[in-house]
């Protein structure tokens, strides 16, 4: 494929605020001339997140990483190099040059591809809704008339038709150009063992599933009256895409490209059990609305919602199911530190059903009855506590302080348990003492499991994690070496006729990348800052230099500062060779060996650069 040229891929970086890309996933609040918000990467309730407009930057001080606005992207959206250049041109109108020509359908990047291929297939879908012929005459009346939406709303989340022959998509996206690799990796069809390909969704509803970007991902197709009777999946009331290169189901949320923006402490999200439920309140105007993509709520997701607000209020089905969904759901999402709520529905009424007839206001009715964690859980396992055993009261109790317990905060699991014992009928001081109980029998297996682990023979792995490492001779005088010249340049061509090349220990990353810039800096090959990015080849790299990057040093005199590093270099290099030398000088002592003097004058040098390493001068 061609490669983008430099001055392409720096002029897209001079164009884009960082800030702007990284507030679609990581909600942010001014801190000084930067950014914070709480880590795309990792779960917490601390903000460790930083954005630099400035130097467009970021930094995220609970994972280490670290990179610019590319990288953000490829770490976010799980993109090579040249297919996050090509979204954030795409997403903001730049144009890139290729060293060779620009790609063509069949040199793009398989995922970008898709992205484009599934436009193009919603676009098909959607047009199919809006013929004037029986099939869309039929899915427009099944929408309006069955359904109870307006057409504005299908236009709004681009609802379409699959034709129950399938239409001819494979071949119109064989004439937008796309490539067979895509039409066979893209979950619309049937790959055949010869090769050949059949349409996967035939006569049904189409609804568009998007990214948090907004892109269009996979579909979710509902079954109607002219979905074939040879169908394979005719039985089937839902029938979603399968999971692809751009489409994990555990991944995504249905409608959170638009409920994120609106979501807020007094607007948390609403989360419903399928997408047309969603649509439902949409139209009706809740917009913090959200749904799974027909499978029980990931950890993932969860993690996903907690990037933008941490409170869910969930209205899923009154029946047994959306019930037990509710308890699989609580604990995860206690554990990913949100805060959730239950909205009550009662026997078979859908959210879809009660917001047509009744409206958003009967949202509103129900919140003012919602359940906290321990109601919920209480009313779903404890039904009726004056009827119940004492045997099935202290069950429930157990599953209850199950869930209690992954709440981090003592003070939030005191408040759980006071409440739990109005909810149960039982006494405040027995459930408490119930409570230490059940602690304490946790603690006393994790703590047998800690002594079993530490019992295991040694040849037995006692974790899953590596043994730590000892950070290598070199590395720290490295380390700040290397920040140095990224932060004052002019001091990398003095530095680089100063510090001897045996000096530096290439077996770590900074000593390495010290010694690949100063060589640049020796031979005028430094590209500068702005693109030593370009410069790297390994991701890693890139991400350590941009975490060096992040943030300014604040230095009063950096020649002082590099000289010091030159001194503690100078010695991490000479202890160890004068410490053999002299083991060696001992044992030639013994013998008379011919080689004593050469030792003895090569242990004298070591030890006199040791006492007076050589010192770089302000640069003029």
């Amino acid at each position: 494929m061609p490669a983008i040229t430099r001055a392409s891929i720096q002029n897209l970086k001079s164009r884009i605020d960082i800030v702007d890309v990284v507030s679609t996933v990581v909600t942010l609040k001014k801190a000084g001339a930067d950014f914070k918000g709480l880590s795309p990467f990792n779960t917490e309730r601390t903000p460790s997140f930083f954005v630099s407009p400035a130097k467009g930057l970021y930094k995220c001080f609970s994972s280490g990483k670290a990179g610019d606005v590319i990288s953000f992207v490829m770490e976010t959206e799980r993109l090579g190099f040249t297919e996050a250049v090509e979204t954030l041109a795409r997403r903001f109108n730049i144009p890139l040059e290729y060293e060779a020509g620009g790609p063509t359908a069949q040199e793009r990047s398989l995922r970008q591809e898709l992205f484009d291929l599934h436009e193009t297939a919603a676009g098909f879908f959607r047009a199919a809704f809006l013929e004037s012929n029986r099939n869309g005459e039929f899915i427009r009346d099944y929408w309006t008339n069955h359904r109870r939406f307006s057409l504005d709303t299908a236009d709004d989340f681009q609802i379409g038709v699959a034709a129950p022959d399938g239409g001819r998509l494979a071949e119109t996206l064989r004439k937008r150009g796309h490539s067979d690799e895509a039409l066979r990796e893209c979950g619309l069809f049937y790959v055949r063992s010869g090769g050949g390909l059949s349409p996967r969704f035939r006569g049904r509803l189409m609804i568009p599933i998007r990214d948090q970007q907004g892109r269009i991902v996979a579909f979710t197709a509902r079954q109607t009256e002219i979905t074939p009777t040879d169908d394979p999946t005719r039985e089937a009331k839902y029938v979603n895409s399968p999971e692809t290169p751009i489409f994990v189901k555990g991944q995504l949320l249905f409608n959170l490209d638009r409920a994120r923006r609106n979501a807020a402490k007094d607007n948390p999200f609403l989360m419903v059990e399928g997408q047309l439920d969603a649509i439902r309140c949409w139209s009706a105007g809740l917009d913090t609305v959200i749904a799974p993509q027909g499978t029980g709520v990931t950890e993932t997701q969860l993690r996903l919602l907690r990037r933008f607000h941490a409170g869910i209020e969930c209205l899923l089905d009154g029946d047994r199911a959306g019930q037990g969904a509710a308890l699989r759901l609580l604990p995860l999402a206690l554990q990913e530190g949100l805060e959730i709520s239950f909205l009550p529905l009662s026997g078979k009424v859908d959210p879809d059903q009660l917001v047509l007839q009744e409206g958003a206001e009967a949202i509103t009715r129900l919140r003012a009855r919602k359940l906290g964690v321990v109601a919920f859980a209480a009313s779903a396992l404890l039904p009726d506590p004056t009827t119940a055993s004492a045997q099935e009261r202290a069950e429930a109790c157990r599953e209850i302080f199950a869930l209690v317990a992954r709440n981090p905060s003592q003070v939030a699991q005191s408040e759980y348990i006071v409440e739990l014992s109005t909810l149960a009928a039982i006494s405040r001081s027995a459930l408490e003492s119930d409570y230490r109980l059940f602690l304490e029998s946790n603690e006393r297996r994790r703590q047998a499991r800690t002594e079993y682990l530490a019992a295991r023979p040694e040849d037995e792995p006692a974790s899953d994690q590596p043994p730590a490492r000892p950070e290598p001779i070199g590395v720290a005088a490295a380390t700040d070496l290397l920040m140095l010249v990224l932060h004052y340049e002019s001091l990398g061509p003095p530095l680089a006729h100063t510090l001897d090349h045996a000096w530096i220990d290439t077996s770590s990353r900074a000593g390495r990348l010290l010694d690949q810039f100063l060589n640049d800096f020796a031979h005028d090959l430094w590209p500068g800052v702005d693109q030593i990015e370009q410069h790297l080849d390994d991701p890693e790299d890139r991400t350590f230099i941009a975490g060096l990057l992040f943030g300014t040093p604040a230095i009063d005199d950096p020649v002082k500062v590099v000289n010091d590093g030159i001194r503690r270099m100078v010695s991490d290099f000479c202890i160890p060779k004068i410490r053999k030398i002299e083991l060696e000088i001992a044992a030639k002592q013994r013998n008379f060996d011919s080689d004593l003097i050469s030792l003895l004058k090569t242990a004298d040098e070591l030890r006199r650069l040791r006492l007076n390493p050589p010192t770089i001068r302000p640069p003029a």
